[in-house]
């Protein structure tokens, strides 16, 4: 070769444009219409976070890794697209990996990548900086765990895990990411079409006709039919179509508390003030996204009435859930927007509607037990309740019927899923399947973030705890949140005592402790009230600013029952030391 052919050779393969394991990893998501990550920034993904941000996707930095994991969760959820949880390596990933685990638990489409250690060391366990075998732990937490070892793989990497985590039953995905991967260089025409735009990534499953025309029959003859609206009915986003089967079936519904809102709490066909009747003199129950796990008694036992007074027709896209506690008398396998459509189809002008008398037993004691509860709600005493306090926040969403509410605790948690009304679909967040706490300011911050909507978050004191330092998040970014802290110095109730006088009770925190406080530290607006009265308005007050705010809510230490409405759960000691 001349002299001149080398040269040239030479200054082409000096123009020749690179890149790299970082701008792989977010070509690859904005490929896929990823616009937000929720993460904590550290080694080795640091610079990864900042790139992010300088390419137009927009990163949440958070104080602990599992508040940003649920941030990411509660975005999948609401927006049907996974939501980006980025982390560091070892101790960083496992604190997302208690997210990406309940995300999993409760199908919430999340993706949680970390960096990691070099494999060559991690599998010869010489002592790497935060040396862990990542993918390994992943595995049993999660629906599918995926590791990526070459720049030209991240693009088909990336895929596998928006494609795991929102097809079918939707779920949590680990992608492991070592930190020798993000500074590959490779050549950015050849990486540019490694990239994979995943196509119909959650595919319709369409029901079986057979098992459409056995739920239709068995509705059909129902005398007492009953509809439970769960969380997966609202992840659908068929609203339309749902409410137009229970309209025109003229059944009851009962929605599980994160399905409140998919049809309002006020709507003429809602049991959800007689649910325990509705429950149990039900004969024919449709579950339209509800599990019969632990939240619904396992669809047995006292709860349910009469043994074997219950067929079930029950809607899921995943078919093993089927017969998981009782047995299905009409399983319908399929997509909840196409199971339902299905059952429309069958649903014309000849249809006879739920039975007058069921309908109206239901009436009646849905208005019953509103009248009863209606004194507790109004009630204007110092310190408060957890009923009254209950009653000026189900006031505050009444008025505002598009804001998001958070909710978790114990009492708090509770009571609220039958005092709040909800009008509108995916506007209700809580502790789902898990029960789990400390959902709290996670949920709230992405609330904020994905709707753009004023986020109520009402939390118990001991829930708030879990996550509290992220305030210092919600007024960094300026978001319209307003937390509610019901404080009534401790776990349940603030009297617990030490019998040997040395320290306080188990459950017990600082007396009278302010909140308030902390949100004015970080230059939020903190407010403490005493009445029902003084809460409604300045949680009125902070919803119409957008302003971050905290309110400390004092409750009376004496209110609330031991672990709220599932003491039940809680083993009691019989045996007394002598």
């Amino acid at each position: 070769m001349s002299a001149v052919a080398q040269r040239v050779d030479a200054e082409v393969a000096v123009e020749q444009e690179l890149t790299d394991g970082f701008h792989l990893v977010i070509d690859a998501l904005k490929l896929n219409g990823i616009e937000t990550i929720y993460g904590v920034p550290g080694i080795p993904i640091t610079d990864l976070g900042r790139m992010c941000q300088a390419e137009g996707i927009r990163v949440i930095s958070f104080r602990h890794e599992q508040n940003a994991g649920n941030a990411a969760a509660i975005a999948g959820f609401i927006t049907k697209k996974p939501g980006i949880c980025l982390t560091v390596s070892a101790p960083g990933f496992l604190n997302g990996l208690t997210a990406l685990a309940n995300a999993t638990t409760n199908c919430f489409p999340m993706i949680l990548i970390s960096g990691s250690s070099e494999r060559e060391i991690v599998d010869l366990q010489q002592g790497d900086y935060e040396e862990m075998d990542q993918l390994a732990i992943a595995k049993p937490l999660c629906k599918a765990a995926f590791r990526v070892l070459h720049a030209a793989d991240i693009g088909i990497g990336v895929a596998r895990a928006i494609r795991a985590a929102v097809s079918g039953r939707p779920g949590g995905v680990y992608l492991d990411l070592p930190a020798k991967l993000f500074s590959q260089v490779m050549d950015a025409a050849a990486g540019e079409k490694s990239l994979v735009k995943v196509i119909d990534a959650a595919p319709e499953q369409i029901p079986g006709a057979a098992a459409v025309d056995r739920a239709i029959e068995l509705l059909k003859s129902a005398k007492r039919p009953l509809i439970v609206l769960g969380k997966g009915a609202a992840y659908a986003q068929a609203d339309d179509a749902i409410r137009a089967l229970v309209e025109k079936s003229g059944i009851p519904f009962l929605p599980m508390s994160m399905a409140k809102g998919l049809l309002p709490d006020t709507h003429p066909q809602s049991a959800g003030a007689a649910r325990s009747t509705a429950l149990k003199d039900s004969d024919v129950v449709l579950l339209l996204g509800a599990r019969l796990n632990w939240l619904l008694s396992h669809g047995k036992g006292k709860t349910w009435g009469e043994p074997g007074s219950k067929k079930f027709i029950q809607v899921d896209i995943e078919p093993k859930e089927m017969d998981s506690n009782v047995e299905i008398a009409a399983p319908l396998v399929g997509d909840i927007g196409s199971v339902v459509n299905a059952l429309l189809a069958r649903i014309d002008g000849n249809w006879t509607p739920a039975p007058a008398d069921w309908v109206e037993s239901i009436r009646s004691k849905k208005e019953a037990n509103i009248a009863k509860m209606a004194p507790k709600l109004l009630k204007n005493s110092a310190p408060m309740d957890f009923h009254s306090a209950l009653g000026a926040l189900k006031n505050v969403i009444k008025e505002r019927p598009d804001a998001m509410l958070v909710n978790e605790g114990a009492n708090t948690l509770d009571l609220a899923r039958g005092i709040i009304d909800m009008y509108q679909p995916r506007k209700r967040l809580d502790v789902g399947t898990w029960g789990v706490m400390g959902i709290g300011m996670g949920f709230a911050i992405a609330a904020a973030v994905e709707t753009g909507k004023p986020v109520l978050a009402v939390e118990g004191d001991s829930a708030f705890g879990f996550s509290g330092m992220e305030v210092e998040t919600i007024c960094r970014y300026n978001l319209p949140v307003c937390i509610v802290i019901f404080n009534n110095n401790g776990i349940y109730r603030g009297l617990d005592t030490d019998p040997t006088g040395r320290d306080p009770g188990t459950t017990v925190f600082v007396k009278n402790a302010r909140y308030d406080k902390m949100m004015e530290a970080f230059g939020g607006e903190g407010v403490n009230v005493t009445t029902p009265d003084e809460l409604y308005r300045a949680v009125s007050a902070a919803m119409d600013s957008g302003k971050p705010t905290l309110i400390n809510a004092e409750i009376d230490p004496a209110a609330g029952s031991e672990s709220g409405n599932i003491g039940s759960l809680n083993p009691q000691s019989v045996v007394k030391k002598k």
